[in-house]
């Protein structure tokens, strides 16, 4: 906020028409700092708390060999639903949406919950087959423990 506390002209306060000393236009950015500074600290609070797209559970293997190829995912859930790229497709269809909407892949990784029965696995491995697609198997590495004797 700003004051006048007066003027050295003896006017007391009081100016005439048409004379001005200026006007303190400056924007006081103090509460939008404020503000900003309060939702940038609800953001980083609830941001690990987000989290996007299906939960598998892959299972741990010792060795994994790490790749930068972007293929499409075949994710098969615990209970056995499957998504292509989280989209939901259906087993039938498997061949039919790769040559769609991945032109010319003939490779899929296959990410399955560690849970899944072995079943659902097994059909979309055969059905894989059967069109010529190569399959990549997804699993996380096993943590290595120093402990070990």
């Amino acid at each position: 906020m700003a004051i006048s506390l007066g003027t050295s002209n003896g006017t007391n306060g009081r100016r005439r028409f048409g004379a001005s000393i200026g006007t303190l236009s400056e924007m006081n950015i103090v509460p939008l700092v404020d503000v900003v500074l309060v939702l940038l600290i609800i953001f980083m609070l609830t941001a690990h708390v987000m989290e996007f797209g299906l939960e598998i559970d892959v299972p741990q293997v010792k060795q994994v060999r790490d790749t930068a190829e972007e293929l499409p995912v075949i994710n098969i859930t615990r209970n056995g639903k499957l998504f292509l790229n989280e989209k939901p497709v259906n087993i039938n269809q498997i061949p039919a949406e790769l040559a769609r909407r991945f032109k010319g892949s003939k490779t899929v990784y296959l990410l399955a919950d560690k849970a899944t029965v072995w079943d659902p696995i097994v059909q979309v491995i055969s059905t894989l087959n059967e069109a010529k697609i190569q399959i990549k198997v997804v699993a996380k590495p096993e943590e290595s423990q120093s402990t070990r004797p």
